[in-house]
Formats: C-alpha cells, structure tokens, sequence
C-alpha cells in the first residue's frame, strides 16, 4: 500500500494543478485565435481572392494601423456614448428596483411596461428616437433602453430572494424597512446585481452600435458602427473588418472590467468569486 500524501505535498499538488488550468484556460484560446488568423490568411492567398471580397488578416492589421487616427475617434466617441447609456441603466434600473421592492403596487403599475421596453426591438426605436430627439441623446437612449431591463429585473430577483429566516430576525429585532434594506437586502443583492450590470455593459455596446447604424442611414454620425455602414457603401472592406476588430475588442474589455470588478467586489465572502480562488 503507498503510503498517504503529506499536507504541504497535496496542497503543492493542488496549487499546481490550479496554475495548469489557468494556464491551459489563457493558451488555449490564443491558440484556436492564432490557427484561425492562419488559416484565414492561407485561404485568401491560396485562392487569390481581392480584398474588397475577403480581405486577408495582414490587410486588415495595415488598414487599422494606416487609418488609426480615424478609427480611435470613432471608437472614442461609441466609447462615450456606451458610458453614458451604461451609467443611465445602471442608475436608472437599481433605483427604480429599489423603489419596486419599497412598493408592490409601484412594481405592479410600472414593471410590465419595462418588460415591453425591453421586447420591442432597438433597431425599430431608434429612427424614432432620431426624430424626436438630438442625435447624441438617441444615441444614448438607445444604448439606455438595451441596457436598463437586466440591471432592473437582476437587481428586483436579488431584492425578493431573501432568505426569510434572516427577514424575520430582523423583524424580530425591530428593524426599520431602511435598516433591512440596507443591512440585508442590498448585501444579498449584490451578486444579482453585478451580475445584471456585466450583462447591461455589453448590451449598451450593442445598443449604442444600432443607434449609430440608424443615424448613419440619415446622414450623421461618427462612431463605429458609422465606420463601419461607410466602409461598406464605399466597398472599403478592409477599413471594416478593422472597424468591426475594434468593436469586438471594446466588448471584450467592458464584459472583462465588469466581471473583475464583480470578483472583486465578492471574492472575499460570495461562493461564486471564492470557489475560484479554490
């Protein structure tokens, strides 16, 4: 019989199989990016194909070096205006939410016309919005209205999933709706909540990139998605697949600053941010 693993042994065993996960989970999708950028480029050239069809990776790469100073002010201003839609939702859907778990005859009155906000198709609002209002504000409403429902309907689920064991402690004690609300409640809400604002991020970006798309068919705008509707109408696909690398990357950096801050916000004390550490 083998004779049992001492402690320190088993737990250089685990610290080492952990450091072989976080390693495989960085490489591994490097990898899979690195062999499709290869085969993508080896396709193009193989085949001879023009750039305004397919162009290749190293033309894209050029195209984004070369029209830089264009692109980084597109990308500044759908920045900005997916900030400030994302502020607006996150505002916006945690008071309200706080207001809904206060009253249930406020959330009764006002929650199903926040379900329709959120069924009815952004890309169907926004020409709208373009008539109605300034074209910046559209742009932010837009961005608003994709991002407000998953902050707002997280934040109430977290708010009324209380465990009743601890609601009527503090009942027990004479505890004021204030005094629960912010010493129990909101605690047990955050990860619902956090979870609601890493979703509303990424939305916002769409949100914001459908409103530019519409403005840009009217004849204004300048972000992005403006880029990317110009490059086309002129058949400067590189220019586009460049506008579109910039637009994936900026999604990726949102979703990515949102789940750190989620994680370090709960990795003391939540099971979900603690089990990776583990």
């Amino acid at each position: 019989m083998s004779a049992p693993q001492t402690p320190s042994l088993a737990a250089g065993q685990g610290t080492a199989k952990r450091r072989a996960l976080y390693l495989a989970r960085v490489l591994l999708p490097v990898v899979v990016l690195a062999a499709g950028i290869a085969i993508w480029e080896l396709v193009v050239w193989l085949n001879d194909i023009p750039p305004y069809v397919l162009p290749a990776p190293t033309a894209v790469f050029q195209t984004l070096v070369k029209d830089w100073a264009v692109l980084s002010q597109s990308l500044l201003t759908t920045l900005l205006t997916t900030l400030e839609g994302f502020i607006a939702a996150a505002v916006g859907g945690i008071a309200l939410a706080l207001l809904f778990n206060q009253s249930k005859w406020l959330e009764y009155s006002l929650f199903p016309y926040a379900v329709i906000l959120q069924v009815t198709p952004v890309i169907a609002i926004a020409p709208l919005l373009l008539i109605y209002l300034p074209q910046q504000t559209a742009v932010v409403a837009c961005a608003w209205i994709v991002g407000f429902f998953p902050v707002l309907s997280n934040t109430t689920l977290g708010l009324n999933s209380v465990d009743r064991n601890l609601a009527g402690l503090f009942q027990l004690y004479g505890a004021s709706r204030l005094q629960t609300l912010r010493y129990l409640k909101l605690p047990a809400a955050l990860p619902f909540i956090l979870g609601g604002l890493r979703i509303a991020g990424g939305l916002s970006l769409i949100g914001a990139v459908v409103a530019e798309i519409a403005a840009g068919s009217a004849g204004a705008g300048s972000g992005l998605a403006y880029r990317i509707a110009e490059s086309g109408y002129r058949l400067n696909i590189p220019r586009m697949f460049a506008a579109l690398l910039l637009l994936s990357a900026a999604g990726i950096v949102i979703y990515g600053l949102l789940a750190l801050t989620s994680h370090l916000v709960l990795r003391r004390w939540h099971e979900s941010a603690l089990g990776k550490e583990n």
